[in-house]
């Protein structure tokens, strides 16, 4: 399995935020999000192969922490991430899959899904990539029977990358096609940024959207303590 990074922090997004965590990065992404804040794991995906159990040893040597994330790229589409996730669970592990959720779970081992769906400002622009990878996020990002199995099977979280105000009205959309119903904490709305400086322009603004639909902030919370830095 390609291996992006491995690391011990805390949980900076989500419902497990502040959690001290062992975060698997898998390099390797099936989508192109203009954003995306880690391209060495999707757009220009690098890291050595190891095998399972290099992964599970070097997961070992944090033992203080019983949280696992497993995240990307895209972890749903590493070669072995069943077994992986399933080898990290029966030692003991809480484990938290990270994805956009365009790929069913098909039984994995996951005590969270924090699911990630990508609207429409996620498509790269002309010029940005190749061709066929513009129409292939596109065709990709949203995958709502897909949403749905992990949602009726596994506690999550939807979260949401919020560029402006008139998000709104996709991301309920996307909330509504998984075609169950879905408390409104449960939805996360965060907003777009990899500086401080960034995330402040938008906090407002995301601020007042969940007071509107009772949809819960999200804040970047290693991005305040450590900026946009591997290994956080």
């Amino acid at each position: 399995m390609r291996i992006s990074e491995i690391f011990y922090s805390i949980q900076g997004e989500g419902l497990l935020s502040g959690v001290p965590s062992v975060f698997v990065r898998t390099s390797g992404c099936n989508l192109r999000c203009r954003w995306c804040d880690t391209w060495y794991a999707s757009w220009e995906p690098e890291g050595p192969e190891m095998s399972l159990d290099e992964i599970e040893a070097e997961v070992g040597r944090y033992p203080s922490s019983a949280h696992c994330v497993i995240t990307g790229g895209e972890p749903m589409v590493a070669k072995d991430i069943r077994e992986l996730c399933a080898r990290l669970r029966a030692a003991g592990r809480h484990i938290t899959i990270e994805t956009a959720g365009t790929v069913a779970p098909e039984g994995i081992a996951c005590d969270l899904a924090s699911l990630s769906p990508k609207l429409a400002h996620s498509t790269p622009h002309e010029g940005e990539i190749a061709p066929a990878w513009i129409s292939r996020h596109e065709e990709r990002r949203l995958q709502p029977g897909i949403l749905r199995e992990w949602v009726a099977h596994y506690p999550y979280q939807l979260k949401f990358v919020v560029s402006t105000k008139d998000d709104l009205a996709e991301i309920q959309e996307v909330v509504t096609s998984i075609g169950t119903e879905i408390p409104p904490d449960r939805v996360l709305l965060m907003p777009e940024g990899i500086t401080n400086e960034a995330l402040k322009e938008h906090e407002i603004a995301v601020t007042e959207l969940c007071k509107t639909t009772g949809y819960r902030f999200c804040p970047r919370l290693h991005i305040g303590l450590f900026g946009n830095t591997r290994g956080t």
